[in-house]
């Protein structure tokens, strides 16, 4: 689920993320949400919901009986696993970690906290509206409030040292219980900070720096006990993000808000939707049609395996060559493979799993380009 506002549009950010400076009408979009949840259980009836992720935007601006009402929602209309895991994206601002144990009454069993930096000086050049002790004391109280809770760090960001990195990330994971999030500041077009950087105002580490920080950070993860079960993601062995592995591995999920993707199988056709970007259209959308669905694409065999590929070679277990095959018609070309695996870009397990390996995953793009050609 898409709540789409934030307080403020960090200059990095090309999310589908909205500022409104009058107070969000929130029953109405409670309303809207439930509406589309209704519709779209409709179209796929009888799953049984094994996670929930409410994204943004910034949910945690949301109020926690807003919160509430929507898992009320989906509850309704699908069957929910006993062990669902819901995760609710949160700013460490202080005014939203107030919130927090009024979203764990709602349901909410884990947090994701946008943290991005532990030093203000940073925080300041990201745009970000909270303090790095902000950041910490919140980071705290989910640890109170949470069974379960994960932060994000932005790094490779502009005059940061490999050295630098190292410490700002073992402080990271001496506060983290279980996972973290790790991102290289990347320059998207459209954003404030590409213009910066198209203006020689904003220079971002070079090639050779930039792949000394992505090795710290999987040295000192992996040594720390928590090692990268996806490119930019860390945990202990079993507290990977439920929600996110459905996308990886090319699972089925429904997307329910403005800007929202989903990926559902309907009459044995695996469809892709896209609803409206833009917030009170996709209001008006919903409540005339029952859902802000703009895209509705039937992906044909060859997309799917692709859209698998493409995924699943993100994850640090790979994929299984039998499903690519079977969703695609043709297996892959084992002349590709015995290349990539003769560079040292792919590894290929006991059990027949392919992987990209250590050395490979900084060049992800190309080893999949290769494989999928």
């Amino acid at each position: 689920m898409h709540w789409p506002f934030c307080l403020s549009k960090c200059p990095y950010c090309d999310f589908n993320s909205h500022v409104r400076h009058a107070p969000v009408d929130e029953s109405r979009f409670v309303r809207a949400f439930a509406r589309e949840i209704e519709t779209t259980a409709a179209r796929a009836p009888g799953r049984e919901v094994r996670s929930i992720f409410l994204g943004g935007g910034t949910p945690s601006l949301m109020q926690p009986q807003t919160v509430g009402a929507v898992l009320d929602a989906i509850g309704k209309h699908w069957q929910v696993a006993r062990e669902v895991e819901v995760t609710l994206e949160a700013n460490p601002t202080s005014v939203e970690a107030t919130r927090f144990h009024g979203y764990r009454i709602a349901g909410v069993n884990r947090v994701s906290l946008g943290v991005q930096a532990l030093d203000d000086a940073s925080l300041k050049a990201l745009g970000r509206l909270h303090t790095a002790r902000e950041a910490l004391e919140a980071v705290a109280i989910a640890r109170t409030a949470f069974e379960r809770y994960s932060f994000d760090l932005i790094y490779a960001r502009p005059e940061q040292t490999p050295q630098m990195w190292a410490s700002e990330l073992k402080q990271a994971i001496s506060e983290a219980a279980e996972h973290l999030s790790l991102y290289q500041l990347t320059i998207e077009e459209g954003t404030p900070f590409f213009g910066l950087h198209a203006a020689g105002k904003l220079r971002p580490p070079d090639e050779a720096t930039a792949r000394a920080l992505y090795d710290v950070t999987q040295e000192i993860c992996a040594h720390e006990g928590l090692p990268a079960y996806e490119i930019s993601n860390h945990a202990r062995a079993g507290a990977e993000c439920r929600h996110n592995l459905v996308y990886w591995r090319g699972e089925e999920y429904a997307g329910i808000g403005p800007g929202a993707h989903g990926r559902l199988d309907i009459d044995g056709v695996r469809h892709a939707t896209a609803t409206e970007k833009r917030p009170e259209a996709w209001l008006m959308r919903v409540e005339s049609s029952g859902h802000g669905v703009v895209t509705d694409d039937c992906l044909n065999s060859e997309e799917r395996a692709d859209e698998f590929l493409l995924m699943g070679l993100r994850l640090a277990e790979g994929i299984d060559p039998r499903r690519y095959a079977w969703l695609a018609g043709r297996e892959l070309d084992p002349h590709r493979i015995a290349m990539l695996r003769e560079e040292g870009a792919i590894a290929v397990d006991a059990d027949g799993r392919l992987r990209v390996t250590k050395s490979g995953f900084p060049v992800l793009d190309a080893v999949v380009a290769d494989l999928a050609a």
